[in-house]
């Protein structure tokens, strides 16, 4: 118990580094809390940094989730703790200690998870995900869309090998946090206001 406990809190210290404000200023760029959504993930960090820039800190977005996965397997915890420090390195994410509790929406922490958890669904949802966004123009659907696949991929890929039964606490736990945390976007698109990609930077 004690051990699963504090994986888990390490995935949620490693899932709240945030990468995007680090980039920054290192680089000299703009924090991205104070452009656009103020969010530190992916989207809003290109829009801050650039391309070049904010693809390297959604890239190390993602890795907090592999290393939280990696982590729980390697200390031996087993995989209902590995999906719990998958989880946790979303929230970590989206809730970081060091920034007050805000941070970005865990969509790259929750790819980075699940290449570790089941690589071949993380490749499956790429097309979707930049797809939805070609087609749409608006980051957050092809993230709202391609977690909700991810979801229902993984539960049906567990159902019918069939895999371990607790990868199904990430098929559903894992779409759910991420709609909870773009439930503004969710708003902001029902009511015709979400950014679309591209929008300049504010």
């Amino acid at each position: 118990m004690l051990r699963a406990i504090l994986v888990v809190a390490a995935a949620y210290v490693i899932g709240g580094i945030p990468w995007a404000v680090i980039v920054a200023r290192v680089t000299g760029g703009p924090d991205p809390r104070k452009i656009g959504s103020g969010r530190t993930g992916g989207s809003n960090a290109v829009r801050a940094l650039g391309r070049r820039r904010g693809v390297v800190s959604g890239l190390l977005d993602a890795a907090k989730g592999s290393v939280a996965v990696l982590l729980a397997f390697a200390s031996g915890a087993g995989t209902l703790v590995a999906m719990l420090a998958a989880l946790a390195a979303i929230i970590g994410h989206s809730r970081s200690i060091f920034l007050n509790f805000g941070g970005g929406r865990g969509i790259a922490p929750s790819f980075g998870a699940l290449l570790v958890i089941e690589p071949v669904i993380a490749v499956a949802i790429l097309p979707v995900f930049l797809g939805m966004i070609w087609l749409t123009k608006y980051s957050s659907v092809g993230s709202l869309s391609a977690s909700l696949l991810a979801g229902v991929l993984l539960a049906v890929l567990t159902a019918v090998l069939p895999l371990d039964p607790w990868l199904y606490v990430y098929a559903v736990a894992g779409p759910l946090l991420i709609w909870a945390f773009h439930h503004d976007n969710i708003a902001r698109l029902l009511n015709g206001t979400e950014r679309k990609v591209g929008t300049p930077r504010t």
